[in-house]
């Protein structure tokens, strides 16, 4: 008999959990080449397996909610000839697919709706996961409020719906519910279960500040008048080429400078040696609405310019914000820029190092502030355009007064800012 082994992709980035969120065939199923078969959820992105090959779904080895590793078997699929051949009789077919999974009531009418229901949404408002978790709950005509960017609903949206209208009917849930706690059942509110990234992003901010390594955050202040100036002097030029001028941008290549000042802020910590990589790999720390945080990266940023920086930087966050980011958009970060003042901070101390990584910088809110400056000896008071700057860094990666240096670099760039 000829079996087609289905396998977790092999690459995965560093420090990465993924589990099967769900499959997306039942056992028995006739699967087509490269179309959607599993769902995976990591801590970062989720993300759709293809088919390998075209048959019937003939066992499933990982099941959903299991973890999984890099490269992992999760199934195996039989050719459409070796499935012909050891076809069951249909009772017996029916019977064993309902022992392995058994088919929710209506499911014709599902597939109809599910049909009709990706037709009403070919805008692309909603992902192919939203879809699929919409049609199974028979939900087409619900009014379920999307919390994603633009108002996009989210798989978060739809299960937190369900689990609503389950609490609000009565209906007992398809799984045992935690029980709370003394001083929870004292609280009147209502339980949100913790989505898988929001869990993972949790495991890994508590691993990282409390377990690996220890902290520590310098601050600086940049006036931004140059930037501003410069921005504002080329901004229509970049967005005649399709891109976006932001100020990240700007972050992004004043780290090169600081970084190649001082390279430990872009190496890695082992127990007997510092690592330094030759590439700098930027991630920038990009916020979900409803759901949480991703790192895409952009890479090799020693060797961009401006335009390239903003347009690699533009087209990283629309994937994110749109879930279209790819497992290697997250991958091989050697250092990190958490732009917080985008949402009213700023200062943010310690901002959590993204591990393995040494170092985040932290950017706040650009504002105008009342400084004294010196000129021809004596003291004014003048209006600038300035905002805080944080380094957390690695503790036994660096001193701080080498931070102190990657910041003086990174403020000078800055301040003097010229192509």
């Amino acid at each position: 008999m000829t079996t087609i082994e289905v396998r977790a992709p092999s690459e995965q980035s560093e420090g990465t959990r993924s589990q099967v969120q769900r499959w997306l065939k039942n056992i028995g199923e006739t699967v087509v080449e490269n179309e959607p078969l599993i769902e995976v959820e990591t801590d970062k992105v989720t993300i759709e397996i293809p088919a390998p090959a075209g048959g019937v779904l003939r066992e499933i080895v990982k099941h959903e909610q299991e973890e999984i590793e890099p490269g992992e078997l999760l199934g195996w699929i039989a050719s459409a000839q070796a499935a012909a051949e050891e076809a069951p009789a249909p009772a017996a077919a029916s019977e064993a697919a309902a022992s392995t999974r058994p088919a929710a009531p209506g499911a014709e009418i599902r597939m109809a709706a599910l049909a009709a229901h990706a037709e009403a949404l070919s805008t692309g408002r909603s992902s192919p996961a939203v879809r699929r978790l919409i049609a199974e709950h028979g939900l087409e005509s619900a009014p379920i409020r999307g919390t994603g960017a633009g108002g996009r609903v989210t798989v978060d949206d739809v299960l937190a719906y369900v689990a609503d209208r389950r609490t609000n009917s009565g209906a007992a849930p398809k799984q045992k519910a935690s029980l709370p706690t003394e001083a929870e059942a004292a609280v009147a509110g209502r339980r949100i279960p913790h989505s898988t990234m929001r869990k993972r992003i949790a495991e890994r901010m508590v691993e990282s500040l409390l377990q690996t390594a220890p902290h520590v955050t310098t601050v600086f202040e940049a006036n931004m008048s140059a930037v501003i100036a410069h921005r504002a002097a080329h901004k229509d030029e970049f967005q005649k080429q399709g891109v976006a001028l932001t100020f990240t941008a700007y972050f992004l290549a004043a780290c090169v400078d600081a970084i190649r000042e001082v390279p430990e802020a872009n190496s890695r910590w082992t127990d007997d040696a510092l690592i330094v990589p030759d590439t700098i790999n930027i991630g920038v720390g990009t916020a979900l609405e409803g759901k949480g945080l991703v790192v895409p990266v952009v890479r090799n940023v020693q060797g961009l310019d401006l335009l390239s920086i903003a347009r690699e930087l533009g087209e990283l966050v629309d994937r994110a914000r749109n879930d279209k980011l790819t497992p290697g958009d997250v991958r091989d970060g050697t250092f990190t820029i958490s732009n917080h003042g985008v949402s009213g901070s700023l200062v943010a101390t310690p901002i959590i190092i993204n591990q393995p990584q040494s170092a985040i910088l932290g950017v706040g809110k650009l504002e105008k502030r009342a400084v004294v400056v010196t000129e021809n000896g004596e003291d004014r008071i003048v209006i600038q355009p300035r905002c805080f700057i944080t380094l957390t860094l690695d503790h036994r990666v660096m001193d701080g007064h080498r931070a102190n240096r990657f910041l003086q670099v990174l403020v000078e760039r800055l301040e003097n800012w010229k192509d």
